[in-house]
């Protein structure tokens, strides 16, 4: 089977799943497996890099906060505070309705909105970590901080930050979905599972299976994302009860 994403079909239009067409065509008569396979690539690409970003500026700044204290923490916490205070998906929408969705300004936006709370996480454990025994008396013996911070500090760190890098992503794929659906995310030419459910929400009753397609690939991977952080965060948490 050879289709394009892209190649419209006048005699194939709006045909069930058959073995022609694994997933159907839509109203165009465009292949939808294959429109789903590039349409996840996409929504893969955004999640995984707005997860990065996010996962970046969290570790960044939890770290900083909770090994600087003082004005730097409480500047922390103030402004996390404030972030929080407004849903995320009003956050998102205020953003994007001044500048023009892609692929690079979806990853930026998702990241800038949804780091706060890897941030909290990074920052409880780091005051954790920073009381360690071993940790205080590296501290006293005039340790090099960055000798400290990157050899000693940050793979302590790593379950927690692999467990919200994770999570961020099932999260970022969710939130492009949303804003693809409310016509503010990924537009055509170019497509993901979330403008794949908006293209499908005008022919429910005729159309069904170019709403179940994408939207089980948007649950599956989903919850499986979840899963794997479920099963990180446990990992974790086993070792640190056996040490």
């Amino acid at each position: 089977m050879h289709h394009s994403p892209y190649t419209l079909g006048a005699h194939a239009i709006l045909e069930a799943p058959s073995w022609e067409h694994w997933m159907g065509t839509d109203r165009l008569g465009r292949d939808l497996f294959v429109r789903m396979l590039y349409g996840g690539q996409v929504s893969l690409i955004i999640g995984v890099g707005s997860a990065l970003l996010a996962t970046l500026i969290g570790l960044i700044f939890g770290v900083t906060a909770a090994f600087l204290r003082g004005k730097m923490d409480l500047i922390f916490v103030i402004v996390v505070d404030l972030f929080l205070t407004f849903p995320t998906l009003f956050l998102l929408l205020a953003l994007l309705s001044y500048v023009h969705a892609s692929i690079v300004v979806l990853v930026v936006v998702i990241a800038v909105t949804g780091w706060m709370t890897t941030a909290r996480l990074i920052r409880a454990q780091s005051f954790e970590i920073a009381s360690k025994p071993y940790i205080k008396i590296f501290s006293l013996a005039k340790l090099s901080q960055t000798k400290l911070l990157f050899k000693y500090i940050l793979p302590l760190l790593m379950p927690i930050v692999l467990i919200a890098f994770t999570f961020g992503v099932s999260g970022a794929i969710l939130s492009e979905s949303a804003l693809s659906f409310l016509g503010l995310g990924i537009m055509p030419p170019q497509m993901s599972w979330g403008l794949l459910l908006s293209d499908a929400q005008e022919l429910l009753d005729v159309a069904w299976w170019l709403s179940l397609f994408p939207g089980l690939a948007i649950f599956a991977v989903t919850y499986a994302l979840i899963n794997i952080s479920d099963y990180l965060q446990y990992r974790a948490n086993t070792k640190e009860q056996a040490a």
